[in-house]
C-alpha cells in the first residue's frame, strides 16, 4: 500500500524502498513462528510431528490455495492447522478465538462506464460517466440495505474511482473498483447479479455502456470446534481464562488461511496488540507491530503443541 510514513524519520519500521509498506505484521508473524519452531526443536516435550507453514502471497494472491494445489497436505498430512494474527484494538495480552466464522469471505469487482467525452463547458455534446459513477456508488448500497436480511452481515464498498486527467474535460470513461464481504457463501452470486443489474441500469439511464468484471475471492474462515477447543485450552494455560475471548463478533476482514482450515480443519486466533489511535490499525499508514506480543505467542504455540501431542 502507499506509505507516507517513510517521510517520518521517527517511524521505527521505515522500509528501504521508498513509498511502500505492508502494515500488517507478517514479518512479526514469521519471526514468532520461527521462534516457536526453535523452542520446540530444542525441548521436544511432545510426542508427534509438527509442521510449520511459511506461506507466501497471503494478500490478494491466495498463496494458501496455491500451496494446497501444489500438494501441501499430501506431502505433510496434518490433523489440524493453527495460526495467529496480531490484532490492534484488542487489549494487549488477550487471545481471541471462536468456533465457526472468524473472518469473512471476499469478492472484488471492477466496473467501467464508457461513453463520449466532452468539453466541460459543452456537456450536451457528450455523455457523463462521472455522473453515472456517482449514481452507481449510491445505488449499489441498496444491495445491503434492501436485498438481504438486516441480520445477515454484508459489506459492499467502493474503494477506487478513476476518470479524467484535466480540469476542463468531462472524460469518456470512468473506472471503479470495489469489494464485497460476507459470511454466507450464497451472497457471492447474489452480489454479482445485483451489482451487474445496477451497473447496467445506471449505464442505460446515462446513455453509456457498462462492463463488469466480478472476481470471487477467499471463502469465509470457519474455525472447527475441536481445534478451537484445543486453542482455547492452550491460550488459557498461557494467559489465564479471563484473558481469553470466545464470545465476540467475527471480523469482516478476510484471510486466505481460510483455505487451509477448510482443507484440514483448524483454528485461527487473534492476539491483542493493545489500543491504537487513528491510522495505527492493520494496514494503517502509522501501523507498527507490537513486539510485546512475541513472548505470549511463543508460549501459546509451544503450549498448544505440547498439550495436543502429549
Amino acid at each position: 500500500m502507499p506509505c507516507p510514513c517513510w517521510k517520518r524519520p521517527d517511524c521505527p519500521t521505515r522500509r528501504k524502498k521508498t513509498g511502500v509498506m505492508h502494515a500488517c505484521g507478517h514479518d512479526g508473524h514469521t519471526a514468532m513462528l520461527l521462534g516457536a519452531a526453535k523452542l520446540l526443536a530444542d525441548n521436544r516435550a511432545f510426542d508427534g510431528t509438527v509442521c510449520f507453514i511459511f506461506q507466501p502471497a497471503e494478500e490478494n494472491e491466495g498463496g494458501a490455495m496455491r500451496m494446497i494445489e501444489d500438494g501441501l497436505f499430501e506431502r505433510f498430512p496434518v490433523e489440524a492447522v493453527y495460526a495467529v494474527h496480531n490484532w490492534p484494538g484488542l487489549p494487549l495480552g488477550k487471545i481471541a478465538a471462536r468456533a465457526g466464522s472468524m473472518m469473512a469471505a471476499v469478492d472484488t469487482f471492477e466496473l467501467n462506464f464508457e461513453g463520449t467525452g466532452a468539453h466541460a463547458a459543452m456537456p450536451q455534446l457528450g455523455d457523463d460517466p462521472v455522473l453515472a459513477a456517482g449514481a452507481f456508488v449510491q445505488a449499489v448500497q441498496r444491495i445491503v440495505s434492501r436485498s438481504v436480511d438486516p441480520q445477515m452481515a454484508l459489506v459492499v464498498s467502493i474503494t477506487q474511482i478513476h476518470g479524467g486527467n484535466v480540469g476542463n474535460i468531462v472524460p469518456g470513461k470512468v473506472w471503479l473498483q470495489g469489494t464485497c464481504r460476507f459470511f454466507e457463501p450464497t451472497l457471492s452470486d447474489h452480489c454479482e447479479r445485483l451489482i451487474g443489474d445496477i451497473a447496467q441500469g445506471t449505464a442505460s439511464a446515462h446513455a453509456l455502456t457498462a462492463k463488469l468484471a466480478y472476481k470471487k475471492g477467499y471463502p469465509p474462515l470457519v474455525n472447527t470446534s475441536a481445534a478451537t477447543d484445543r486453542a482455547v485450552q492452550a491460550a488459557t494455560a498461557v494467559v489465564g481464562r479471563e484473558q481469553v475471548e470466545t464470545a465476540f463478533n467475527p471480523s469482516l476482514g478476510c484471510e486466505d488461511f481460510a483455505y487451509m482450515v477448510r482443507e484440514a480443519g483448524g483454528c485461527y486466533a487473534w492476539v491483542g496488540a493493545g489500543a491504537v489511535r487513528l491510522g495505527e490499525g492493520l494496514h494503517g499508514d502509522r501501523y507498527v507491530f507490537n513486539d510485546a506480543i512475541v513472548p505470549t505467542v511463543l508460549r501459546y504455540f509451544v503450549t498448544l503443541v505440547e498439550q495436543t501431542l502429549r
